[in-house]
C-alpha cells in the first residue's frame, strides 16, 4: 500500500469566491448567527492590525497575530456550547471575542493595568475568562492538551453534556503531551476535542521537517480515536466539523481530533521576521485564501451583507479599538502587593521579603519605574523623602 491511499482528504464546503463545492447543499447556519461569526472574524482582524502597530510604536512589548487563521478559531468556537471548555494556545483571541470578551478587557490584559484580571502578571495575549469558559494561555507548548483531557474526565464524571475543546498548532502536537493526552482520552474516554491548528510553520521549522507522515490527523488511528481533516480557512467546513465533533463526544464520550489546514499570514509573534524561511510567493498563494473574504463572499450572495456595511463596520472597530487602547493606556498599574496573592492562602515568609526589599528598592529609586512610585501605592510623602534621598546619593557621587 503506497502512502497516497492513506491521505486523509480535507472537508470542504466553500470555494473562495463563496459558492459551494456541491451546488444546492444547504448550510446548517443561520443568518444571524452567521452575522455575529463574520464580526467577531472582522474585529479580530482590526485588532491584531492596530495592536501589531502599537508594539512597533513601543506602546505595548509583545503580540501574536490571529490573521489568516480567524475561520479555524471562530468557526470551532461557535460551533460549542457557551459554557463548553476553551483551553487555547496563544493565537485564539477570536474565540474569547466570539465569547464576548470586550475591547477593554483584551486592552486591560495586554497593558497589564488595575482592571487586567490576571493583574499584569502574564505576558500580552496571555488571557483568561472564569465567565466565560476560557482557561488563561499558558507560554509553554501543549501543556493545554493534557489539561483539557483531565478536564474533560472531570465533565464525563458530572453528566451534563459538556465538552472540552483544546486548540494548538502542529509544533505544539510535537511535543509529547500530546501523546500522552490523545492516549489518556482515548482510554478513558472522555468528551474532548482535540483542534490542531496546521498553518504550516512552528514558529520557523516547515512542515516537512517536523514529521514524514501524513500530517496530524492519522495520528488519531493509533489511539482508536475518530479524526477529521478539514480546510481551515473555511468558515462553514470548520464550523460543521466541530458540530460533528462535539456531537461524538457529548453523546458518546470519545475524543475527536480536528486537524485544520490553514496558514498564518502574519508572523509568529512581534520578535518573528518570516522572511528568513518563507517566500513572498508563498505567502502570495495564500493571501488569496484568505479566509475572511471567502466569508464575505458567502454572506453577500446570500443577500446579508454588502459593501455600505463592510465598510461602515470596519470604521467603527478601528474607532473602538483605538479608543479602548487610548483608555487602557491611562489606567495604573495593579497594586504591588498584588504581586504575590492568589498564588498560597498564606504568602510565605520568603515571598514576604521578597516584597519588602522591592519596596524599598522602589522609595530609593522612584523616578526609575516608568508610571512612578505614586500609582505603586506610595504616597507623595514616601515619593518625596524618597527624591531627596535620591538627590543626596547624586551629590555625594558627583563630589567624590
Amino acid at each position: 500500500m503506497t502512502g497516497d491511499e492513506l491521505t486523509i482528504p480535507i472537508f470542504k464546503r466553500l470555494r473562495q469566491d463563496g459558492t459551494l463545492y456541491r451546488e444546492g447543499d444547504e448550510v446548517s447556519l443561520e443568518r444571524d448567527k452567521a452575522l455575529k461569526i463574520y464580526h467577531t472574524m472582522l474585529f479580530t482582524r482590526v485588532l491584531d492590525e492596530r495592536m501589531l502597530a502599537a508594539q512597533r510604536q513601543g506602546r505595548l512589548s509583545f503580540y501574536m497575530q490571529c490573521t489568516g487563521e480567524e475561520a479555524t478559531v471562530i468557526g470551532s468556537a461557535a460551533a460549542l456550547e457557551d459554557d463548553d471548555m476553551i483551553m487555547a494556545q496563544y493565537r485564539e483571541q477570536g474565540a474569547l471575542a466570539w465569547r464576548g470578551f470586550s475591547c477593554d478587557e483584551f486592552m486591560n490584559q495586554m497593558f497589564g493595568n488595575e482592571l487586567d484580571y490576571g493583574k499584569g502578571r502574564q505576558m500580552p495575549i496571555h488571557y483568561g475568562s472564569r465567565d466565560l469558559h476560557y482557561m488563561t494561555i499558558s507560554s509553554p507548548l501543549a501543556t493545554q492538551i493534557p489539561q483539557a483531557t483531565g478536564y474533560a474526565y472531570g465533565q464525563k464524571l458530572a453528566g451534563k453534556g459538556r465538552c472540552t475543546i483544546t486548540i494548538f498548532g502542529e509544533g505544539a502536537a510535537s511535543e509529547g503531551d500530546f501523546h500522552a493526552a490523545l492516549n489518556m482520552a482515548s482510554v478513558h474516554r472522555v468528551p474532548c476535542i482535540f483542534l490542531c491548528r496546521n498553518n504550516g510553520y512552528a514558529i520557523s521549522t516547515p512542515s516537512s521537517e517536523q514529521f514524514a507522515a501524513d500530517g496530524i490527523a492519522p495520528r488519531a488511528f493509533g489511539y482508536h480515536m475518530q479524526c477529521i481533516r478539514v480546510d481551515g480557512n473555511d468558515l462553514i467546513a470548520v464550523y460543521e466539523a466541530t458540530c460533528a465533533a462535539r456531537k461524538i463526544a457529548v453523546e458518546t464520550n470519545q475524543p475527536v481530533l480536528i486537524e485544520a489546514m490553514t496558514y498564518r499570514l502574519a508572523a509568529h509573534s512581534s520578535s518573528d521576521d518570516p522572511s528568513g524561511y518563507r517566500s513572498k510567493e508563498e505567502e502570495a498563494i495564500w493571501r488569496d485564501k484568505d479566509p475572511i473574504l471567502r466569508m464575505r463572499h458567502w454572506l453577500e450572495a446570500q443577500g446579508w451583507w454588502s459593501e455600505e456595511e463592510e465598510k461602515a463596520t470596519g470604521d467603527q472597530l478601528r474607532r473602538e479599538v483605538l479608543e479602548s487602547m487610548k483608555r487602557a493606556e491611562k489606567l495604573a498599574p495593579p497594586p504591588l502587593d498584588s504581586l504575590i496573592s492568589d498564588v498560597y492562602d498564606m504568602p510565605p515568609p520568603l515571598l514576604e521579603q521578597q516584597l519588602k526589599d522591592l519596596k524599598q528598592h522602589i522609595r530609593k529609586y522612584p523616578h526609575a519605574y516608568p508610571k512612578g512610585a505614586s500609582s505603586m501605592g506610595f504616597s507623595a510623602q514616601e515619593i518625596e523623602q524618597s527624591r531627596k534621598t535620591h538627590e543626596q546619593l547624586q551629590q555625594g557621587g558627583e563630589q567624590s
